[in-house]
């Protein structure tokens, strides 16, 4: 039973991530960011989660040195935008994130959206800032098992996580079975549906057995699954509540019962049709 916020999983590289984390996607640039990633941090979390679209990369670095946490006992993951595939475009691009965190390395970088064709020049890119040890891990974000198998027959290192859109609504079997297999980590951004998971009957019902809301039962879902979290808030309140889903389990029915909601329904883009 995952018993802490201090739990990790060990990517195939040896390197260990934390398994709950935070998310910043429309998180504000500027105070919001700085003071949410502080709070985060003073509550435990250890990983944060942002990326170079998110326009915040500034503010989740200066709230890393403003909490006084050793820089060694955080896990910084940013992504690489759209804009920015290709080669030399990469390296520039990724060292405009470092600056822009104040960072000296980078734990893990994700490649943001496969897109048509360019994602192979890109991760050979990824493979040398991974060689020249700037990225302790490198992944990929949103790539279907198509794009997974082009990617790990032209490569030398593979990805270590998959980020993808998961929740009870599009809980993607398939997917996180073949990403098993490979020993890639899946991890789940919009973990609670924007929030339509909170609305299902059965996951209220669930949590009310356990005195949790239906938040913190999604959230525990997904630790049982194995799955890597980083569901956002800037709520101080709403991120402690986050935090707390170490102290209970879900049986095998309740994990079936919730299996049971996917409709295999995305609530953003398809990484098929966002062409670049």
């Amino acid at each position: 039973m995952v018993n802490s916020i201090e739990q990790t999983v060990k990517l195939h590289n040896g390197v260990l991530m934390p398994q709950l984390g935070l998310g910043v996607y429309k998180v504000e640039e500027g105070s919001q960011a700085v003071e949410t990633v502080k709070t985060a941090l003073q509550l435990g979390y250890r990983s944060i989660d942002t990326a170079a679209f998110y326009e915040n990369e500034e503010g989740v670095g200066q709230g890393i040195r403003e909490s006084g946490i050793p820089r060694d006992e955080i896990f910084v993951t940013t992504k690489l935008w759209n804009d920015d595939h290709g080669y030399e475009s990469t390296l520039k691009a990724f060292d405009e994130s470092m600056e822009k965190l104040g960072l000296d390395y980078l734990d893990l970088y994700l490649i943001h959206w496969p897109g048509k064709d360019k994602y192979l020049d890109t991760w050979r890119a990824f493979e040398k800032l991974y060689k020249d040890g700037r990225v302790r891990a490198i992944g990929v974000s949103n790539f279907k098992i198509h794009h997974l198998n082009t990617l790990l027959e032209n490569s030398i290192e593979k990805p270590v996580v998959n980020q993808v859109e998961l929740h009870p609504h599009f809980s993607q079997p398939e997917l996180r079975a073949f990403c098993a297999e490979q020993d890639i980590k899946v991890e789940a951004w919009s973990p609670l549906a924007r929030g339509l998971s909170l609305e299902v009957p059965i996951i209220k019902e669930i949590a009310q057995k356990h005195e949790k809301s239906p938040a913190q039962v999604v959230l525990r879902w997904h630790l049982q699954n194995d799955t890597i979290i980083i569901p956002k808030s800037v709520s101080p309140i709403r991120l402690a509540e986050n935090a707390n889903i170490f102290d209970f389990e879900l049986s095998s029915e309740e994990m079936n019962l919730i299996h049971s909601v996917n409709v295999n329904e995305r609530t953003g883009k398809d990484p098929d049709e966002l062409l670049f």
